[in-house]
């Protein structure tokens, strides 16, 4: 049985995806800081944690996928979004469970999907780090270099500049949530830039806007300077495979229905 859906009153094509992992001591706070900002679903896909994340989510009100074991951030949003397309959401936001993405910035991420001035909206909107007001945060030189590159490669691809392809801060319309319902990268940790070179395959349109990081509200960061290191390092990889890769050339090419972590 799938669980019940609490349609929001203020944005309710709207659902906001939190991949989780051992995050129970932010995930409270960071669930009330979305829904407080903004009026939009939640759905908390607990990514095998052996803490009391997913009870801490329900607590707060978020619908809480458990996935059986640890899949990684990808195949989280995959959940995440074969999720949203059989419930009906248009839009989908991810949103890391530690609190470092400040959900003020939502209204201007959305924004940026709509069509104006008879210009069209994009179908894929990241939240850059270094494109203005977040431009200070800090990284180490080594993997600034690394995220230059990427970026500078993406942006090329892209047709438009791109400063922070590895942000986990997105919002993705009906087109895109169709591409990555299915094929969403759930192989190994280049999931950001893998997914982008999906989506640009797959003709969606990619664009950035300058948001800020907050630091963490809670609980301890898994990342040490080795994984953040080892996550670059195949980060490049996963750009130089999904280069030569064959991805679908249309959106909607989904695969065939199936249970996927308890989900329908």
């Amino acid at each position: 049985m799938s669980p019940t859906v609490p349609r929001s009153p203020g944005l309710p094509g709207v659902l906001v995806v939190m991949p989780a992992w051992n995050e129970q001591d932010a995930i409270g706070s960071t669930i009330h800081d979305v829904t407080s900002t903004l009026g939009v679903d939640v759905l908390v896909v607990d990514d095998g944690s052996i803490d009391h994340t997913a009870r801490e989510a329900m607590r707060a009100g978020a619908v809480v996928c458990s996935l059986p074991y640890n899949l990684g951030v990808g195949g989280a949003m995959r959940t995440g979004y074969r999720y949203a397309l059989r419930h009906g959401y248009d839009t989908v936001v991810q949103i890391d469970a530690d609190g470092q993405h400040d959900p003020r910035y939502l209204p201007h991420l959305l924004e940026a999907l709509r069509t104006r001035d008879d210009q069209p909206g994009a179908d894929l909107v990241i939240g850059a780090r270094f494109a203005g007001e977040g431009a200070d945060y800090q990284v180490s030189w080594v993997r600034r270099m690394a995220m230059r590159m990427l970026a500078g490669t993406l942006s090329r691809l892209a047709g438009t500049r791109l400063t922070d392809v590895t942000s986990g801060f997105r919002v993705a319309n009906r087109r895109a949530v169709e591409v990555f319902a299915s094929h969403y990268p759930a192989e190994y940790l280049g999931d950001t830039v893998e997914s982008m070179v999906i989506a640009l395959r797959a003709g969606c349109s990619v664009t950035q806007v300058a948001v800020e990081m907050r630091p963490r509200q809670g609980g301890v960061p898994s990342q040490t300077p080795f994984k953040a290191a080892l996550f670059l390092g195949r980060a490049v990889m996963a750009l130089a495979l999904a280069l030569i890769r064959r991805w679908p050339d249309v959106p909607g090419d989904r695969e065939p229905a199936a249970t996927v972590g308890g989900l329908p």
